[in-house]
């Protein structure tokens, strides 16, 4: 794994972002062995594989071009990007994900896109993509506020083709009390306004983690966002909706927060979560873990695609694992508990500025149905210019799995290889890869 690091000049006498990236080495990183690019950035990159070579590529706007370039990762060498005369939003939230369901990724940035924001609104935080609503197919979640200091605040959501924005949460009252997200200030220690996505409890739909601010301005937490069905006409469409837990007692007990995300760290497939919050100075950061202790019976599978390289050629027989990988898709399709078809699908890696903080892998809930998975099926980016879609399909996957994706060859997916933990109550059963190749 390499490690690629943006700086800021510590007076502040330009915005412009320099980028450093450190080559990994093993197990390490040698401090020795780095590149300095040489040019600039107007904003924070986004990581992704702009021509399909499953190494990763460096995409933004340059100090030399006012249109986005990107920096191809084998060879670093630069080359345009988008041919766009429009201005590429700051604070940015660019992704690199398939909403098409081609299994072929897309750059969505907020200059190409041509939707307009949501009525009534004058700020807007971060895009983000989901499949909100459990039909395979990724939805574009949007946080935004009525006025400048967020006093009225909701997150609006938009399916691909369609040009209308679908409010699936308004209500920011707790009852005398008001809340609404932390408006962004362009300074070191304001973050955009974002949502950070993850199934916490398994039920197939996912939910998020939001920063709000009482509008008194007297606290700042962090709240989960539970993805429930729609109790109203707003979001009849869509059938689903956000519903604030806001009495939960380890959340609520740190205050001042500032960033909130998901994270499986006890490796059990259950997302638990990490509060980054301020300290008593505002220079001072504190972490907090919180374990999900959620307890139901539902099932999951944790589903990781590698990049299936060798740093050299590879050796005769041998087949490279890789490093986890920016831009694969991942859909199934399953039976619930009532019998009824039941899709879910992620990109993997999609965002990687401002603070995304997406896992490397995918933990996607099958609700309480013990089925084997009927189908699962994985892209991968292809080179400009070839028609045919890298996918692989396998059947009857074990619930409560984690799935490790090889794609090599990456040209024959037919050969793309897939290793299996199983776990049962949260537990190893079988601590050994097993390989299957179709």
């Amino acid at each position: 794994m390499d490690v690629l690091l943006t700086t800021k000049p510590q007076n502040h006498v330009t915005d412009e972002l320099s980028v450093i990236i450190f080559w990994g080495r093993n197990q390490t990183l040698d401090s020795n062995r780095k590149t300095v690019l040489n040019k600039t950035f107007h904003d924070e990159p986004l990581i992704m594989d702009f021509n399909g070579d499953l190494i990763p590529d460096v995409f933004g706007v340059t100090n030399e071009s006012d249109r986005p370039q990107i920096l191809i990762g084998r060879n670093l060498s630069w080359h345009p990007a988008l041919d766009t005369e429009s201005k590429m939003y700051i604070p940015h939230s660019h992704a690199f994900i398939d909403l098409n369901r081609d299994f072929t990724d897309g750059n969505f940035s907020n200059a190409t896109d041509t939707k307009q924001k949501p009525e009534d609104t004058m700020v807007v935080g971060q895009s983000v993509f989901a499949d909100f609503d459990g039909d395979g197919q990724t939805e574009h979640l949007l946080p935004a506020c009525a006025d400048v200091t967020c006093q009225k605040s909701a997150i609006y959501l938009s399916k691909p083709g369609l040009n209308q924005w679908i409010p699936v949460l308004q209500d920011f009252r707790n009852k005398d009390t008001l809340w609404g997200f932390v408006p962004y200030k362009n300074n070191q220690a304001s973050v955009p306004i974002t949502l950070h996505i993850g199934d916490y409890n398994m039920d197939g739909y996912p939910d998020a983690l939001a920063i709000l601010r009482n509008t008194s301005g007297s606290n700042q937490q962090a709240f989960l966002l539970e993805n429930v069905p729609c109790n109203n006409a707003s979001c009849r469409s869509v059938h689903r909706m956000f519903k604030v837990y806001w009495e939960l007692s380890d959340l609520n007990q740190i205050k001042d927060a500032v960033v909130a995300t998901f994270f499986d760290i006890y490796e059990d497939g259950i997302l638990d979560i990490i509060v980054l919050s301020k300290g008593y100075f505002n220079s001072e950061f504190a972490i907090h873990t919180l374990k999900n202790n959620f307890e139901a019976d539902a099932y999951f599978v944790k589903v990781i695609v590698l990049s299936g390289l060798c740093s050299n050629d590879c050796p005769s027989k041998i087949t490279p694992f890789g490093v986890n990988q920016p831009g694969p898709y991942i859909m199934y399709t399953t039976v619930d508990a009532n019998g009824y078809l039941k899709n879910g699908s992620a990109g993997q890696l999609s965002q990687s500025a401002h603070f995304a903080l997406q896992l490397p892998y995918n933990v996607l809930g099958l609700g309480r149905s013990a089925n084997f998975l009927d189908h699962l099926y994985v892209g991968i980016p292809r080179p400009l210019g070839e028609k045919s879609i890298r996918k692989q399909e396998w059947t009857a996957i074990i619930p409560n799995s984690q799935l490790i994706v090889i794609p090599y060859p990456h040209n024959v997916p037919r050969r793309i290889c897939i290793c299996i933990h199983v776990y049962v109550e949260y537990i190893y059963i079988f601590p050994h890869l097993y390989e299957r190749v179709l």
